[in-house]
């Protein structure tokens, strides 16, 4: 009776208890690999973020560095005035301009496609600085430009080879890219796309500047450029407002929806005015 008894507790599980352990098993196994898919998803979109906003950040570093260091050194700052062909030891004005700059007429500055200037313009900028004065090479034309299909914000850098030359033509052939994914010049059809997603960003459906430029008034501080009269000249800017909107080259992981981040930054012109 004893041995019998024993024999019975010691008995194993059935067919189907083994079964619906074995589904319950590959049912959480299945759930801890969707969580573990999904996190990975959002690790490498997030990962995106940051490093787009990681370059972003120091592009409009870069950026507020030049515009702050535009127009150095001026001409006043030599006991006397440098002859040709020294004429590039000293910069004229803080933001070289295309046309007139070869006859000293500045264009007029506008938004949208307004003014007459090429550069300045909304998503391209000409500074002329001595970017590293340890070397004594003279003054640079720096120069930024968007390119709207790509989404590159590029950048060259020369030496200003005279005071007659034309800096949108010198620079023309030195750009490099510079920041990735760009979009402040985005299609009607993005910006839309753009906007389901980030409802405040592209006020009103329109394109977003990369530079806004404000100039010398002598009514109090600088203001943006007027639409027309004297004050609104290349030769007047002192500050540059920079906006840069950049996404990340993944949509998001979950909802499937671009990711986008804007930054904002300003920089002052030390000598704006020769």
């Amino acid at each position: 009776m004893k041995r019998a008894h024993n024999k019975r507790t010691e008995q194993g599980f059935s067919l189907i208890e083994m079964m619906i352990a074995a589904v319950i098993f590959i049912l959480l196994c299945g759930a801890a690999f969707a969580l573990l898919s999904v996190a990975q998803q959002r690790y490498q979109t997030e990962s995106q973020v940051l490093n787009s906003f990681q370059e972003a950040r120091f592009g409009l570093d870069d950026l507020v560095r030049d515009v702050n260091g535009s127009g150095y050194p001026p001409q006043n700052s030599f006991s006397f005035t440098p002859s040709a062909p020294a004429v590039n030891l000293y910069a004229i004005t803080p933001i070289a301009w295309s046309p007139g700059y070869t006859t000293g007429s500045p264009c007029t500055i506008g938004t949208g496609g307004g003014g007459t200037c090429v550069t300045p313009g909304d998503f391209d900028m000409i500074v002329e600085r001595d970017v590293d004065p340890w070397n004594h090479n003279g003054v640079e034309w720096v120069r930024y430009q968007l390119d709207g299909t790509t989404g590159i914000l590029s950048r060259a850098a020369v030496e200003k080879s005279s005071i007659g030359a034309d800096p949108a033509s010198a620079t023309v052939s030195s750009f490099v890219p510079y920041v990735q994914n760009v979009m402040n010049a985005a299609s009607p059809g993005q910006i839309t796309q753009f906007q389901a997603a980030y409802p405040q960003m592209f006020p009103g459906g329109n394109q977003v500047p990369v530079f806004s430029y404000f100039c010398y008034s002598p009514y109090g501080p600088s203001q943006p450029c007027p639409a027309s009269g004297s004050y609104n000249s290349p030769v007047n800017i002192t500050d540059v407002e920079i906006t840069l909107i950049v996404m990340a080259p993944m949509k998001d992981a979950q909802t499937g929806l671009p990711r986008l981040i804007e930054l904002h930054g300003r920089g002052h012109s030390l000598n704006p005015i020769q």
